[in-house]
């Protein structure tokens, strides 16, 4: 394993060793050869924010931590559990979680789901273990149906190289009152983290996931390049709460996508404030009657960061709804860059969707730019679209620094009230500490 640790570059050996290190089937060792011979043949995105600054060939594509899954946390290191004590999980978990999982750069580190939410059927697990346990679960789910290994580069990159992660599936009827979450944290300089998210929520489920993200700053650039898919049956609801606060040397280009069935509901929540260079659109696909989706998400772009997301909803069958409300803040000349599509087929009668997106500009070297795009095929449709850009002005700050305020009370007072209805959609605890986040970046960064 040591060999691994300095590997720079991704290769075909390298994939094979992942692979055999980990004990995979044959199946997943062919699927990660397969990608790999794709991603050769592929070439970077042609559009978006310049991917200049990220040197593949440098980085190290797994770290395997050499520590074993523990189910207590005094059983880590204390480098590991000092870093997860500061971020607060062991004190989530024991007040208000179902369950969590830990990843400490490419290994899950910790793992542990409540007992009673174990006797119901629920399933939570490190994403290699799942492969280990539950082998044709996952092989009927794993970048087969939701994100093919072909999707785009770094989704091909992704499959080859994915490590750790979280696979959950609930069983049918179970709802569960608390939330999982799993955190990743990217500890060494120049790598690669690619954890795997799958998800299942069996028909009438309901589930709420939280994803936390970091990694310290240091001079080299590093990558994140995950994958969440998600699966929404009959008649479930999920609900995908995700905060990324990767240091500004890291380039965030992240695959997050839903396939909703008859009834189900999805319903994303995410915040955005670290990486230097951000491509995020999270994507729901309607394919049953009656599905619906709403994503809200926040993203904060400071200086030296270009931050370009968005969200995307297929519409599939009929009287599918979706809601997509953005919003972005820039400062000390910040990108952000909005990016929405409403598709629409002609399957799809009935069908209901809006995008809203809210840009702030708290100076003026700071850009926000909206890309919004409408595919239809299907006259019986209700279509919105909405993008608004504002600053705040000299106004505005006069008033409240009339009413006793300082500047930087009153630049911090508008933007709590542009971001609330984040805070308002996220569990209490969670709002705390996203606001403390929000009040980090308006200071300048960590």
């Amino acid at each position: 394993m040591g060999a691994s640790k300095i590997t720079k570059g991704l290769t075909r050996k390298l994939v094979k060793h992942m692979s055999e290190s980990k004990h995979e089937p044959s199946w997943m060792r062919d699927k990660r050869l397969g990608a790999y011979e794709v991603l050769s043949s592929s070439s970077l995105p042609a559009w978006g924010p310049s991917l200049e600054g990220l040197d593949l060939d440098s980085l190290v594509y797994f770290i395997d931590p050499e520590v074993a899954e523990a189910t207590a946390w005094d059983e880590l290191p204390d480098e590991i559990t000092d870093t997860f004590d500061k971020l607060g999980i062991p004190q989530a978990e024991q007040e208000y979680l179902g369950g969590v999982g830990a990843q400490y750069d490419s290994g899950m580190v910790y793992h542990k789901l409540k007992e009673e939410l174990a006797e119901q059927g629920v399933i939570f697990e490190n994403m290699d273990v799942a492969v280990q346990k539950y082998p044709d679960m996952v092989k009927e789910y794993f970048m087969e149906k939701c994100v093919p290994i072909d999707d785009h580069y770094f989704v091909s990159m992704h499959a080859a190289a994915w490590s750790g992660g979280t696979f959950i599936y609930i069983p049918k009827g179970v709802k569960l009152e608390q939330p999982l979450q799993a955190y990743f944290r990217m500890n060494r300089m120049a790598s690669g983290q690619f954890e795997h998210t799958l998800i299942i929520a069996d028909e009438g489920s309901e589930v709420t996931y939280i994803e936390g993200c970091s990694a310290p700053r240091y001079n080299a650039s590093s990558l994140h390049a995950g994958c969440v898919e998600l699966f929404v049956q009959k008649n479930a609801k999920m609900k995908y709460i995700s905060i990324e606060n990767w240091s500004h040397n890291t380039y965030n280009l992240n695959t997050k996508r839903a396939i909703v069935e008859e009834g189900g509901e999805i319903n994303w929540i995410g915040g955005n404030m670290g990486s230097g260079v951000t491509m995020l659109y999270p994507t729901s696909v309607l394919v049953g009657d009656g599905a619906k989706s709403d994503n809200l998400g926040l993203v904060f772009a400071g200086k030296g960061q270009v931050q370009d997301t968005g969200a995307k909803s297929i519409h599939l069958a009929p009287n599918t709804t979706s809601t997509i409300r953005s919003k972005s803040v820039s400062k000390d000349g910040g990108v952000a860059n909005y990016r929405g599509l409403i598709r629409v087929s002609d399957q799809a009668p009935g069908a209901s969707a809006s995008l809203v997106c809210d840009s702030l500009l708290l100076d003026s070297e700071s850009e926000a730019n909206t890309f919004p795009a409408v595919m239809n095929k299907q006259d019986d449709v209700t279509i919105s679209h909405e993008a608004t850009i504002g600053k705040i002005g000299d106004e505005e700050l006069f008033y409240l620094e009339s009413r006793g305020l300082s500047r930087d009370d009153a630049v911090r007072m508008i933007v709590n009230g542009f971001v609330e209805p984040i805070t308002k959609a996220l569990p209490l605890e969670y709002a705390v500490e996203f606001n403390k986040l929000i009040e980090l970046e308006l200071e300048g960064g960590y």
